[in-house]
Order: C-alpha cells, then structure tokens, then sequence
C-alpha cells in the first residue's frame, strides 16, 4: 500500500474521529417536539402543505439517534421545505427554529475558495501563481501556489492538528476535549495560526499528495485580505453577502455570541471520571479564521450555494474548475476540489456538490446542491448530553438526509 493511499484511508478514520469529539461527544436524545398532525418534525407553513413524510423521516432519524436538534431546508422543482426535529435547548420543548442562526464550520471554505476565484477572474490573483509571490513576509515554500490552497494539496501542517504519513496524530492548537474548552474564549490572529502550522514539518512537497488542512484556507483568507486591501470580512459583504442578501451571514471575529435566534449546543466530556455537560453556544471561532468561523442561516447558504451553482457568482470557466476534483482526496464526502466535495450518488441519484463542517464542538452544517444549483439541502445539527455512536450512525443518517432530497425519496443505502 502506498503511502499516499494509507495517509488518505487514516485521515477517513480521523475526520470520523474528530466530527465525534467536535459535534457529537454530547449528543442528546431530548424532549420531541410536536406540531399536531405534522407529528414530531416541526414544519414551515410552505412545508406543511406538502406530502414529504421522507423528509420528515430522515430528519426525525437524527433526533432518534441521539442529536439534541435538527433543522432542514430543501428547495427542489416542488418549492421549499423547511423543518426541524428535537429540542431548542437542553430541558425545553420548544423545537428548533427554522430560521436559527448557527456556527457553519468549515462551510466557511466555500465562501472563501469562491472569493479566491472571483479575483482570480479578475485578474487579480493567478490560479497557479506562488502564494509567496503575495505574502512574501510568512515565508513560504515557493512550489505552493494558491490552487494548491483551495485543494488542499499544500502539504502544509493542520494547525488543528494533523496525520503523519503513518496514521499517526500529530497535536496542535488545543481544538478537542477539555484543553479546547478551557480556552473556548481565546482569540488568535490568522498570521498567529500560520505562522504555528509553518513551524511544524510539511506532511509532504507540494503537490505531491492531499491533505485536509484548515492552514490552506487561513492563508487564502490572508491572501485575499493583502490583494482585496481590505478585510475579508469587508470584501465578503461587497462580493456575496450584500448582492445575494444574505441576511444572517456573519464574519464573527472575536465575538462569542450566536445572534438570535438560536439554537444551544452542547459538549460532553469526562473529568476525573465523570461525564460532564458544558453550554458551548458561545466560542471564539478566530481559532479557525477563513476555516470555519462563519455563522449562517439554512436559508442563506441555500441563497448562496444555489446561486455559486447555478453560475451566478463565478465565470463558467472557473466554476468548472472548482468542480474537478482530486483523484487523491478522500472521498467521506465525496471528492474535493476548490472548496467544495463532489460526491457520485449513483445513476439514480446523480451528482450533488457539497461542503459540511463543524466547529470544534456543538453544531453541526450541511451544505449540498445539484450542479445547475436547482435543487438544494441545507441543515443545521446540534448536540446535546448523551452519546451517539458517531462511526456507525451518523454516514447512515447523513446518507438517508441526502437520498431523501435528492433522490425522489429513496431510502439511503447502509
């Protein structure tokens, strides 16, 4: 087995391992909630009018399993669909709101990896240009170029934390367990993280092999802010969050707080023996700059990514590059290519593009698209205070959300 296949294979076991310690080392089986004959999934009056009992069924699944809350929107050939399943808050009935506002995670790539490329169309940034040539104070190996950021391709440490070529975990900056929890509220700076990652050793030479690594999109973040002259939170507003008008998309920065409404994540962890529950709502997400520090509506990324899809935001040209993924990368979501997965459901089903994310603990988001962005799923997950068995349940409920959407009701395949 070759090094390149071993390394891919162990990161599918840690990206499992770290979606358990991040969403789901407290995940709930919670009060229901119940809208008379819309039974225990809570549904929007445009949804309630619609027969979708398969929607209904793989959104209820979650909370089954063990999720504390669920919401879902679906936009197909047939409107909007919109519910939520579980509890608002630990000990409270009141379900999910449809509307809520929550942490996206790594999502946050997608927007980042599409502003890259609307100044690539400009002229602005060379696709295949060192990134040195940009930010020549950070030092970088001049053979990384800025395609091989978004496609995480680099070789560049995680400063998360990351695989060596054996499978080994290599630590980083505490993102997991109760050393993260103690220092939640931390703020960092971008230049801060990369400049952690470079001061460890590369997990390859550029180009050679791929690796997930939140690095790539921190220095992509850095990258735009140098040739933009402005902040991404700035540049962000002008490029998409204004012109689509996305109402609850926010670059968060230092600030901990969700805006209302929301609903409550939660981490379970073990100390000295016993298992405890800690409210994680509020986190400082700069320790994911340009990773995964945005906050979201399942509403907006639905505008945003059937609009990216749908050739609206980016040339044809570079849409098109940014769907062709690499033969190399793991495939728990599909493959990857500039910013986004793109994962073969089957004849019967077709393509769907997509991107999830966590942030280190509480929330969960989804994000998946046909490729003309006609037919959308967009979902936010939260944990609660009980165990899930994450290896085993969670690709079975992810697999029967997604069928359910885009194949016409068929029932996810185990």
């Amino acid at each position: 087995m070759s090094n390149r296949v071993r390394r891919s294979r162990a990161f599918r076991r840690a990206a499992v391992t770290m979606l358990a310690a991040a969403l789901l080392a407290g995940a709930a089986t919670p009060a229901l909630a119940t809208t008379g004959a819309a039974g225990r999934v809570g549904l929007s009056k445009a949804a309630a009018g619609q027969d979708r009992p398969e929607l209904q069924k793989a959104v209820q699944a979650f909370v089954d399993a063990g999720f504390l809350g669920v919401q879902v929107r679906v936009h197909d050939e047939r409107g909007e669909w919109a519910g939520s399943a579980g509890a608002r808050k630990l000990g409270a009935s009141a379900k999910p709101p449809l509307d809520g506002r929550f942490w996206v995670g790594s999502v946050t790539k997608t927007f980042v990896a599409t502003v890259v490329l609307q100044l690539v169309a400009e002229g602005e940034i060379g696709l295949d240009a060192p990134v040195a040539g940009y930010l020549p104070e950070l030092g970088l190996d001049r053979r990384i170029t800025v395609r091989m950021l978004l496609q995480h391709t680099s070789g560049l440490f995680n400063y998360t934390g990351d695989l060596d070529p054996d499978g080994t975990w290599v630590p980083g900056l505490p993102a997991t367990g109760k050393e993260w929890l103690d220092n939640r509220f931390r703020s960092y700076r971008p230049e801060e993280l990369v400049r952690f990652a470079l001061s460890k050793p590369a997990r390859f030479e550029p180009g050679t092999g791929w690796s997930y690594s939140n690095t790539n999109y921190t220095l992509a973040r850095l990258l735009i802010e140098k040739v933009a002259g402005r902040s991404f939170d700035a540049e962000l507003k002008r490029r998409i969050v204004g012109p689509l008008d996305l109402k609850g998309t926010v670059v968060p920065g230092d600030r901990t707080r969700l805006p209302g409404p929301y609903a409550h994540g939660y981490y379970r962890y073990q100390d000295a023996g016993e298992w405890k529950v800690v409210d994680v709502s509020r986190q400082n997400l700069s320790l994911l700059a340009g990773a995964g520090d945005m906050i979201s509506t399942t509403q907006d990324l639905h505008t945003f990514f059937s609009a990216l899809n749908g050739g609206r935001l980016l040339p044809a040209k570079l849409l098109a590059e940014m769907r062709e993924p690499h033969p190399e990368s793991d495939a728990l979501y599909g493959r990857y290519g500039l910013g986004l997965f793109v994962k073969d459901l089957g004849p019967a089903c077709g393509t769907v593009l997509n991107h999830n994310g966590s942030p280190p603990a509480g929330y969960g988001a989804l994000m998946y698209s046909t490729p003309d962005g006609g037919r959308t799923l967009t979902a936010s997950l939260t944990a609660g205070d009980a165990a899930v068995d994450i290896a085993k349940d969670y690709p079975k409920l992810l697999d029967g959300l997604v069928r359910a959407a885009f194949c016409d009701g068929q029932a996810g395949v185990s």
